[in-house]
């Protein structure tokens, strides 16, 4: 059930959205957590797409903050707030609403979302693509346990990783590094399995790859050895080299959803390490609002050598 709101307030929007359960006869209880989204015209679909995905498994509210520039002279002259209700089959399985904000409104959106948040639930707050400079001090930042940003969706994304980095406050964290959860994994399995002193490391992808650039702070600060990158044509992390005095620990995955890994003396095995979509990199960040130690570690890691770039 949608319901259209043009040049409205946040009392009439929980006005709506009561009456929308009301209509399809689904109640608030259930909900765990309210979803902020703040993003553009241009990425707001997919933004939202990935979020109703992520509600099957966290049930949540979800407010979509699009800040609008004035395309008329109405916009222009005064402020104004449009809306669009979800509720029921048309939002997942929660809540959606889509807020377009106009003029000053823009400017004060953290007193449009406020009145909108699920009481005595926690917040996360999410910036597809541009973030502000210091997320847990921007004003809707400000309302949340969690903030998500992304590097890898940005122009430049080193810098941007570095701006994280000097602004990092516990409850930030990155899908540049969530992406990397699966590559941790297998490789402190392989480190397991190999039992082998690591003398050097590298990591090969695409370039000015911010999870390839995280993976390797990461393992450079776990492991205390210095680690090279090494550009290769990608897509993202093609491959990751632990060297050892008794051979190479080795997971390579040039391309598509298997990666090879190759263990000292042993034979070479096949795993499956697909590159995720959005809705599960959201949904893995929902499971847990605590801080994330091991992020605020490698983004403060510093064990990379000199770039490598091969043609």
């Amino acid at each position: 059930m949608k319901i259209d709101l043009t040049d409205t307030t946040a009392s009439k929007v929980n006005k709506a959205l009561v009456q929308g359960r009301r209509e399809i006869g689904t109640p608030a209880v259930g909900m765990v957590l309210t979803m902020v989204i703040v993003t553009d015209e241009e990425n707001a679909y997919d933004s939202v797409k990935a979020a109703e995905e992520a509600s099957r498994e966290h049930p949540s509210r979800t407010l979509v903050v699009i800040k609008r520039q004035a395309r008329s002279p109405r916009d222009r002259q005064g402020n104004r707030l449009d809306a669009e209700v979800r509720v029921g089959a048309d939002a997942g399985t929660g809540e959606t609403v889509i807020l377009r904000m106009y003029g000053e409104v823009s400017a004060h959106a953290d007193s449009v979302v406020l009145p909108l948040l699920l009481p005595d639930a926690p917040v996360v707050v999410w910036w597809p693509v541009d973030a502000p400079e210091i997320p847990v001090k921007d004003p809707l930042g400000a309302l949340a346990q969690r903030r998500i940003t992304d590097t890898y969706a940005v122009e430049d994304p080193l810098a941007a990783l570095a701006a994280r980095a000097a602004s990092y406050a516990p409850g930030d964290t990155d899908l540049a590094w969530t992406r990397l959860t699966p590559w941790r994994s297998m490789l402190a399995a392989a480190l397991d399995q190999a039992r082998e002193e690591v003398v050097s490391a590298a990591v090969e992808s695409e370039a000015e790859n911010p999870s390839a650039e995280l993976l390797a702070r990461w393992l450079g600060v776990r492991l205390g050895v210095p680690v090279e990158r090494v550009t290769t044509p990608g897509p993202v992390v093609t491959a990751v080299r632990l060297g050892t005095a008794n051979g190479e620990i080795r997971i390579d995955r040039p391309e598509g959803p298997l990666a090879q890994l190759t263990l000292p003396g042993q034979p070479q095995r096949t795993l499956a390490l697909k590159v995720r979509s959005t809705s599960e990199l959201i949904a893995e960040e929902l499971r847990r609002l605590d801080a994330d130690e091991m992020y605020a570690v490698a983004l403060g890691g510093d064990g990379t050598k000199e770039r490598v770039h091969h043609a």
